[in-house]
């Protein structure tokens, strides 16, 4: 969601709807999130309440769930109760109605018709770009350089997906494109926010405006581009083309238009997140660093990696495991109550806002012991078996989980692989590092890393 909850100011009562009569049984009364106490940055308070708590931001009521039971009631055996909500809908006039903003059976319908790009023998595919892209990046890399490299990994995962899953080669634009992107993420932040009417008349505005029409002008030309060619060249693009709606019609360009835009700017950030943040705790833990590169060392030796490693790399597949348990790169769900729904015995009112957060189950001491500790070492067969189901969901769950998980573990896995391989990152001196927890979970002022090539 949004940084204006940050500064939302909670109520300090048992909530109204809480205390009623619900199908003649009382239902249990709610704690009310002390002032200012909201996720990241206050989870010693949040861990003190219920595992359902009320937030009051302005008008509107916010319920936080924590507990992995309550997570999984929301968004899986309850989930017809709730819907994406008001505040994303407000995204839809700028960037329609793709996958992360449609809802019911179009919802349904444009899912069916994206997964196939996500299959197993399609993503086995996709490696060798993966790695392509990775070298053409490192080898302009210079020993001794300082770089920020969550621009680095934001550039490069942006030129992975577009040639994946849309056949395009945007390496020569990608710095322009990347920016324009990011500015439109951000465009998108400031309209899903519950402060949407405020942020939407200011000045400022011309520039997401502005950047927004950039990358649209890119989509609609792939699509221009693509329409004038018949050939079936297996991406995600081929598939949305080739795509029939219920009475037999194409997708117009409008619909393909949002389903690119959306896989466009999702696919790439999120990646590129998890991808920053877990270089930023190697550089803070060197012998996890070592463990990992040694790893790779013996798998791979000085050949490329591929699909076929990613098997024997379980001490990486670990570390991206904890990365994202740490900083998870989409760190907040919001749902909308379209009736009365009793999660865990407490009343959630129609129209109330619902929020699950992988930040703040994540770092919840009953299911991660030491919490804030960077331990790769803590996701052995017996940890996982025995974690619940939904303490740990970096990539949401239920029938709106992300589409694009297993693209993105075998991306990460393979460019930790491939990067570490040549390279040692070390964070730069004086250099500060903050969250910035906007529609993902950014670095606040990128992350500069200092770059030392390994003598082979």
């Amino acid at each position: 969601m949004v940084d204006s909850f940050h500064s939302a100011t909670g109520v300090g009562s048992k909530t109204e709807a809480s205390q009623k009569t619900v199908q003649g049984k009382k239902v249990p009364t709610m704690t009310a999130l002390p002032v200012g106490a909201f996720l990241i940055g206050n989870l010693d308070k949040i861990r003190k309440y219920d595992d359902i708590v009320h937030l009051k931001l302005g008008v509107g009521n916010f319920y936080l769930a924590t507990s992995p039971s309550l997570i999984q009631e929301i968004l899986v055996s309850k989930q017809r109760d709730f819907i994406k909500g008001r505040y994303l809908q407000n995204t839809q006039k700028v960037f329609g109605e793709g996958l992360l903003t449609s809802e019911g059976d179009f919802h349904h319908r444009q899912r069916r018709l994206i997964q196939p790009a996500f299959h197993h023998d399609r993503i086995k595919e996709y490696a060798k770009a993966i790695v392509h892209y990775e070298e053409r990046l490192t080898e302009r890399w210079k020993d001794g350089s300082v770089l920020d490299i969550h621009g680095e990994m934001t550039r490069l995962t942006m030129a992975i997906i577009t040639k994946c899953l849309f056949d395009k080669d945007v390496e020569s634009e990608s710095k322009t494109l990347s920016e324009d992107l990011s500015i439109t993420i951000e465009y998108f932040n400031r309209l899903s926010s519950p402060l949407a009417k405020i942020l939407g008349v200011l000045p400022t505005n011309s520039k997401y405006v502005k950047a927004t029409e950039r990358v649209d002008v890119f989509v609609n030309n792939l699509i221009k581009e693509r329409r004038g060619s018949s050939e079936d060249r297996g991406d995600l693009m081929s598939m949305l083309l080739a795509a029939k709606d219920i009475d037999g019609s194409p997708m117009t360009d409008s619909q393909i238009r949002d389903e690119v835009l959306i896989t466009f700017a999702a696919g790439h950030e999120t990646t590129a997140n998890a991808l920053t943040w877990t270089w930023y705790l190697l550089s803070q833990n060197p012998s996890v660093e070592e463990r990992m590169y040694q790893e790779v060392k013996s798998v791979v030796g000085s050949r490329s990696p591929g699909w076929e490693d990613l098997p024997k790399l379980d001490f990486t597949t670990r570390v991206m495991t904890e990365s994202m348990r740490l900083y998870p790169p989409a760190w907040v769900v919001p749902r909308e109550a379209t009736t009365d729904s009793l999660i865990g015995g407490y009343l959630i009112p129609r129209g109330s806002q619902v929020l699950v957060s992988q930040y703040v189950t994540h770092h919840d001491p009953r299911f991660f012991g030491d919490p804030e500790k960077f331990d790769p070492d803590r996701w052995t067969p017996a940890m996982k078996n025995s974690l619940p189901k939904f303490a740990y969901f970096p990539f949401g769950g239920g029938a709106r989980s992300c589409i694009g998980e297993p693209f993105a573990w075998m991306e990460g896995e393979l460019l930790l692989a491939a990067i570490s391989q040549n390279w040692k990152l070390h964070h730069a001196e004086g250099h500060k590092v903050e969250m910035l927890p906007q529609i993902t979970l950014r670095p606040k002022y990128g992350m500069m890393m200092k770059l030392e090539r390994r003598k082979l």
